[in-house]
């Protein structure tokens, strides 16, 4: 079992890894670049945008009476969003270095950068920053959780449950009391996959492969 979680996680990054690559040849076929941070494009490529761009007022006329009515109910989620990214990083930055978990990064998930298009106008801009901000700012809470969940409660659910996060592979099985005990201070210390590839030899003296947990009879 416990090499097969090795093998599993192994996967898994592997799979980023393919995906980051694609993501990076997808980027050159488009013409741009990444510099300091920001998408860069030729100047021929930005007056093409800018020539494909649609008027505001095209793309109100082009919406429904409910789609323009329902806009105050989206934009209200903005605060408790706000408020969810806020006591999260507080959370973290407090609770983490008690727990010895490292902190979630939390600019690799909040990413604001769409509205840099110049083929959007400014009703699309302002709506790329507003779900780029928010669905960053959730998928930096998942991550936060996910952690934190692998400190308190590393245990599997007993039905399967959907858009679990990939930390749930490494949790004791669902009524495996005896591995509970005997793993709950190793899982705890189980961030090794979060290190740079140069660390990830051991993370306070235990590795994955140390952690054995067999599923037993119910």
């Amino acid at each position: 079992m416990p090499m097969q979680l090795d093998q599993l996680l192994e996967e898994i990054h592997e799979l980023e890894r393919a995906v980051a690559e694609k993501v990076q040849q997808t980027k050159k076929e488009l013409t741009y670049e990444i510099a300091h941070g920001r998408a860069v494009f030729g100047e021929d490529v930005r007056r093409r945008h800018r020539a494909m761009a649609k008027r505001a007022w095209r793309t109100i006329r082009e919406s429904s009476f409910l789609t323009i009515a329902t806009a105050p109910v989206i934009y209200a989620l903005l605060i408790p969003i706000s408020m969810l990214d806020l006591f999260v990083s507080v959370y973290q930055w407090i609770c983490f270095p008690v727990y010895r978990v490292p902190r979630v990064a939390r600019r690799e998930y909040v990413v604001v950068d769409r509205q840099s298009l110049a083929y959007l106008n400014v009703i699309e801009k302002v709506n790329c920053v507003y779900c780029g901000y928010c669905n960053g700012v959730l998928a930096f809470a998942r991550e936060v959780a996910s952690r934190t969940e692998q400190y308190w409660c590393p245990i599997k659910h007993a039905r399967r449950a959907k858009g679990c996060h990939n930390r749930t592979c490494l949790f004791c099985e669902f009524g495996d009391a005896e591995g509970y005990a005997e793993n709950l201070q190793d899982l705890r210390k189980q961030f090794r996959d979060l290190e740079p590839p140069s660390k990830t030899g051991t993370q306070n003296g235990t590795s994955i492969a140390n952690i054995r947990r067999t599923s037993r009879p119910l």
